[in-house]
């Protein structure tokens, strides 16, 4: 585990960057990460963002088809959405861990 400043909050994160606790998560932690991406966010990406920190703390395995069928955005949507990485991406800037199903 590695501490990383971001927004100017003292943060747990692992070796690719991710958030090893979801409660450190803020929206501020979220622009910054989502800037370093190369991101810029929207009301649609805190939809899903909002989504995926739910389904985490819930305990459910998440999944682009998931996503896809949650109503917020279809799988299409959610590549325009986070380009280059769309679950991988979009858990990154939810402040949750990399899903076991991204490479």
């Amino acid at each position: 585990m590695v501490q990383k400043t971001i927004a100017g909050n003292t943060v747990d994160v692992d070796q690719e960057g991710y958030l090893e606790n979801p409660e450190q998560w803020t929206k501020e932690i979220a622009g910054e990460i989502a800037n370093e991406i190369g991101i810029d966010l929207t009301d649609k990406h805190f939809e899903v963002i909002d989504y995926l920190r739910e389904q985490h703390a819930q305990g459910t395995q998440l999944t682009i088809r998931k996503v896809g069928k949650s109503g917020i955005t279809d799988i299409k949507g959610l590549y325009k959405l986070f380009p280059g990485g769309p679950l991988k991406y979009s858990s990154k800037i939810a402040g949750i861990p990399k899903p076991s199903s991204c490479v």
